[in-house]
């Protein structure tokens, strides 16, 4: 079993890329949107911390947006307290799959120091141009959340140069193919 970490830009198509290869994806996004929606657990304790903000079940967007643009800093207050909850679903992933090869889409992975060890990391590049264009496409994008989300991320470069290969995102399904049949086979050797 291989564990392959996605790192990239945000909007450079990480999830879309991490769905065409084929193996069992753990998305983070995907799951802290299922935590917001089933975890009253998760609930008690972002209302507990966030009073102000944090009123009702399920936790909606609107209601992160508004905790996030009231104080950046809220960003790491409120990881504190979703990122155990990922980070059980990301074991329970794991040992579901642990004779597979997973794709790990996990937005923070090397800032939180997540499974370090055993990870072939891909980077998925692509156009800044190209990625402002389809961010700002995205139903209820907000500049200013996406600026601060950029500032809780290690710099592209770093995340370049930690990983193992890049892929080039051109948004063409047939390229981008092409470019994971080399590295499916490169991991088989």
């Amino acid at each position: 079993m291989r564990r392959i970490g996605i790192l990239g830009d945000i909007g450079s198509g990480k999830s879309y890329v991490s769905k065409l290869f084929g193996f069992p994806v753990f998305n983070a996004d995907e799951e802290v949107n299922k935590i917001y929606k089933n975890e009253k657990k998760c609930f008690n304790q972002l209302r507990k911390k966030f009073p102000k903000f944090i009123s009702k079940f399920p936790v909606d967007k609107l209601q992160i947006i508004n905790l996030i643009l009231d104080n950046k800093k809220n960003i790491y207050k409120l990881g504190k307290v979703v990122h155990p909850f990922v980070g059980r679903s990301l074991k329970k992933f794991l040992k579901k799959n642990y004779k597979k090869n997973v794709i790990l889409d996990i937005p923070l992975l090397l800032e939180n120091k997540i499974l370090r060890e055993d990870l072939y990391l891909i980077f998925v590049e692509a156009k800044q141009s190209i990625i402002k264009k389809k961010l700002h496409k995205r139903p209820g994008f907000n500049n200013k959340i996406y600026k601060i989300m950029k500032k809780s991320q290690f710099p592209l470069t770093l995340k370049k140069r930690a990983s193992d290969i890049i892929i080039k995102n051109n948004f063409k399904k047939v390229e981008i193919l092409k470019q994971i049949y080399k590295i499916k086979k490169k991991l088989n050797e």
